[in-house]
C-alpha cells in the first residue's frame, strides 16, 4: 500500500496484516489479521494518536488492546490512502452510541466506514455514502445458542433455529447474529434497539440466500425512522461469520 507523504508507514520488515476481501454492492471490504504478533502491534501503535494510545493502555487484557490497535492502524492507513491526507491530520470522534466518525482537520470524511473484530479476525468496510455497518465473529462450535434464542430473534427466526441441529444450527445462529449486529451498527443505535423487534429477510435464514434487500418496520426505539432500503450481505466463510448492512440511496423516479 503506497501512502502519501507525511504519513507514518509500516517499517519495511513488518509483514502486512490486512488484505482486501473484495467489493459487494459497492462496499469495499478488508480483512485484518488479529493473531498475536508483538512486532505487528508495535508497528500499529506508531499510527495511533495520543488519545488512541491512551485508550490502548487502558485495556486490561492483551487481546482487546491488540484488536483495537491493529484495526485502527489499518483504518488510518486506508483512509489516508483514499483521502490523500497525512495521518497526523486524521482524527476520530465517538458518536452517541460509540460509533466512530472521522475528520481531516475540521472537515468530516466524505465516505462511510465501519469496523468490527472478533477473535483473530477484523473487518473494515468502506462505501461512498449512506449508513454502513459490519460485524465479524469467530464461531464457537461448542456454543449452545438455545438459551439466547428468545432474547434476540423473532418467532420465525427462533423456529428456523429450533429446526436446525449440530453444526448447521451453530452456523445459522452466528449468521443471524452477525446480520442483526450489522444492521444495528449501521443504524448507530447500539443495543438500545431490541433485535427481536425486526425480522431479517426470510430467504437469508431459511434458504441460505447470501444477499437481500429489506426495509425496517416502524420501531418504537427509532421515533425519527424514515423508510429506507437496506442491502444485507452474508460474508461468512469457513473461518468466521460476518455480515455487512448498507443503506441504499433513494430510487430516482
Amino acid at each position: 500500500m503506497e501512502l502519501p507523504r507525511g504519513v507514518r508507514c509500516h517499517p519495511p520488515s513488518v509483514e502486512p496484516w490486512s488484505h482486501p476481501l473484495g467489493t459487494v454492492g459497492g462496499t469495499d471490504l478488508v480483512h485484518v489479521n488479529l493473531t498475536n504478533n508483538e512486532t505487528r502491534e508495535a508497528a500499529a501503535l506508531k499510527w495511533l494518536d495520543a488519545a488512541e494510545t491512551a485508550r490502548w493502555r487502558r485495556y486490561r487484557h492483551p487481546r482487546p488492546g491488540r484488536q483495537f490497535a491493529l484495526c485502527r492502524a489499518v483504518l488510518r492507513g486506508l483512509l489516508c490512502e483514499r483521502l490523500q491526507c497525512a495521518n497526523e491530520d486524521l482524527r476520530f470522534v465517538a458518536l452517541e452510541h460509540g460509533k466512530p466518525a472521522a475528520f481531516v482537520g475540521d472537515t468530516p470524511v466524505p465516505l462511510s466506514f465501519n469496523v468490527s473484530h472478533g477473535g483473530n479476525h477484523g473487518l473494515i468496510a468502506f462505501a461512498p455514502q449512506g449508513r454502513l455497518g459490519v460485524d465479524i465473529e469467530e464461531r464457537n462450535l461448542r456454543h449452545d445458542p438455545d438459551g439466547e434464542i428468545r432474547k434476540v430473534f423473532t418467532a420465525d427466526e427462533q423456529d428456523a433455529l429450533a429446526s436446525a441441529v449440530g453444526d448447521i444450527k451453530t452456523r445459522l445462529f452466528f449468521k443471524l447474529c452477525t446480520l442483526k449486529e450489522a444492521v444495528i451498527k449501521a443504524l448507530g443505535t447500539g443495543f438500545s434497539l431490541d433485535t427481536a423487534t425486526f425480522e431479517l429477510p426470510r430467504p437469508m435464514y431459511r434458504d441460505g440466500q447470501r444477499q437481500a434487500r429489506f426495509e425496517l418496520p416502524p420501531l418504537r426505539q427509532l421515533p425519527r425512522h424514515t423508510r429506507v432500503t437496506w442491502r444485507l450481505d452474508d460474508l461468512g466463510t469457513d473461518d468466521f461469520a460476518a455480515a455487512v448492512a448498507r443503506e441504499l440511496p433513494p430510487q430516482v423516479g
